[in-house]
């Protein structure tokens, strides 16, 4: 009879426990990884930090970031793709990261079904920058330069297929232009190219910018996105210009997990990254690392990167990028 009971009481209490993990009230109860598929120091590195602090501070578990670096951060998204759906590991996306799904065919996860979508975090405009010495000062002037001397404007990009040399190509195929590309193996390389006067062009983060405009180092033409940025007031939108219709590139950050994930989890994950998205100083602390916070729901985030998806490689498509 006591073993009967016994054996009663452990099924009753493992229900509870399944129970209670679906319903996410028991999560999280252990450390949680959130893995960044690029090297310390970079913008999602900053952007995961940042969240994974406020998320500790919040749920009282510590959110340990573990970097992942290599192949435009698609390894770390594949060590995502492979871990247990239980909550304990997610990842920060990145526009890049979708950008070299759509040129990297050998990826042994699919982009758009591998991954729970939990939240957009935070959206950051592109700047438009040139030599001290280029004869435009703004978009219509390099657009102008562009059609007088065909392929002969240099355009430098922190490496082929990356954010920067798709925002570039995007801009060329709205203008109608063609600028020759000269790809980098970083920014703070491509950065020096322009500084240097060995290229002409350059689209880049402002956060990796901004020190070299403000000193004069660099010629800022136009930001990237639909509306003018908050790090740099002055400079207007390339869309204002009308000459390159439609023309809106952000850069943006998101935190998702394996699919699979209990969708109560998701749930609780979801409204407590949103609760410490409008706590004023992590805002303050996002805003000083370069980036607008946002915030979304997990279908308006998994949305959103299937229409990126969708966007950059019909980018890549018209640029005569091949996917290697």
């Amino acid at each position: 009879m006591r073993r009967r009971l016994m054996a009663a009481f452990v099924a009753v209490a493992a229900v509870a426990v399944i129970s209670a993990t679906a319903r996410g009230e028991d999560w999280p109860q252990r450390p949680v990884r959130i893995v960044v598929g690029f090297g310390p120091g970079g913008g999602a590195d900053i952007i995961g930090r940042i969240v994974g602090q406020a998320l500790q501070e919040k749920l009282g578990q510590p959110f340990v970031i573990e970097n992942k670096p290599g192949s435009a951060g698609t390894l770390g998204n594949e060590l995502v793709a492979r871990a247990e759906k239980d909550g304990y590991t997610l990842g920060i996306m990145t526009a890049g990261q979708i950008i070299a799904a759509t040129i990297n065919k050998g990826l042994r996860y699919d982009t758009l079904t591998a991954f729970e979508p939990v939240s957009l975090v935070a959206t950051a405009s592109l700047l438009i920058v040139a030599r001290p010495d280029f004869p435009a000062n703004d978009v219509e002037g390099l657009i102008a330069e562009a059609r007088a001397k065909p392929d002969k404007i240099v355009f430098a990009s922190a490496g082929f297929g990356a954010t920067q040399h798709l925002a570039a190509e995007l801009f060329m195929q709205s203008a109608g232009i063609k600028m020759l590309h000269v790809p980098f193996r970083s920014s703070p390389e491509a950065i020096a190219a322009v500084a240097g006067r060995q290229v002409d062009v350059l689209f880049d983060t402002v956060s990796a910018l901004i020190g070299q405009v403000q000193s004069g180092q660099l010629k800022p033409l136009a930001v990237t996105g639909k509306d003018r940025f908050p790090a740099v007031p002055d400079v207007p939108t390339a869309l204002s210009s009308g000459l390159v219709p439609g023309y809106d590139v952000t850069t943006w950050y998101g935190v998702f997990g394996p699919r699979g994930m209990p969708s109560a989890i998701v749930a609780k994950l979801n409204g407590a990254l949103n609760d410490v998205l409008k706590d004023a100083a992590v805002r303050d602390r996002l805003s000083t690392a370069g980036v607008v916070v946002q915030g979304s729901t997990p279908a308006e985030f998994g949305a959103f990167m299937a229409g990126e998806f969708k966007r950059w490689n019909t980018v890549r498509e018209a640029a005569g990028i091949p996917q290697q």
